[in-house]
């Protein structure tokens, strides 16, 4: 049974380590911790949803794709009720206010004990200086889905639909920049060159 992972969710999957013990703060329907567990990334997963009937729909969904057993749920504002026990911090969709505001209830994620990755989908130059402001050891602001190692030999059965989906976007960034902007050209150009000899060898 195939799990209905979007993109966006597959690149924040791409950054969890090998043994993980996630928290998916903001999980909605569970995909992501689903697709860990079922995938042997993580050894552990806590969903955790401040509305009711998303968190109520990952739990169906871990019973249905059988990781229920592996996975603890949580209505929590945030951080707030979670067990400190976990690694990895994944908040995926979420804009800027909510992520900080989620960050300043838990100063104790400072500790170099916990990573976060955090998928931002608005203001994302606020979110990175206030995580310089905070001194934050470790943080991944992933917003450009860019091929990790770790993604690419996941094997998932999206990868070669999300590998496509990058280039064609990076194809389109390099046409509009050539003229423009020489860094942002060159960055942007050498991404792509990479990803395509990928494909090659």
């Amino acid at each position: 049974m195939k799990i209905p992972l979007s993109n966006r969710l597959l690149a924040c999957c791409g950054y969890v380590k090998p043994g993980d013990r996630v928290a998916d703060v903001g999980c909605d329907h569970g995909y992501l911790g689903i697709y860990l567990l079922k995938n042997g990334i993580a050894s552990a997963v806590i969903a955790s949803d401040v509305r009711e009937m998303p968190l109520q729909s990952a739990i169906r969904n871990a019973e249905k794709f059988g990781v229920k057993e592996r996975m603890s749920f949580y209505l929590s504002d945030g951080i707030r009720d979670l067990p400190r026990e976990f690694d990895c911090m994944v908040c995926a969709g979420m804009g800027a206010d909510t992520m900080i505001s989620i960050l300043d209830a838990a100063p104790w994620l400072k500790s170099e004990r916990y990573r976060l990755i955090l998928q931002c989908q608005s203001k994302r130059p606020e979110l990175r200086r206030y995580l310089y402001g905070q001194g934050y050891a470790e943080t991944l602001t992933e917003g450009e889905y860019y091929i990790t190692p770790a993604l690419r030999r996941s094997g998932s059965e999206l990868l070669p639909a999300f590998r496509e989906s990058v280039l064609s976007g990076l194809r389109k960034t390099v046409a509009g920049l050539s003229g423009g902007d020489e860094e942002k050209y060159r960055h942007y150009k050498a991404i792509l060159e990479e990803l395509t000899d990928d494909d090659c060898s």
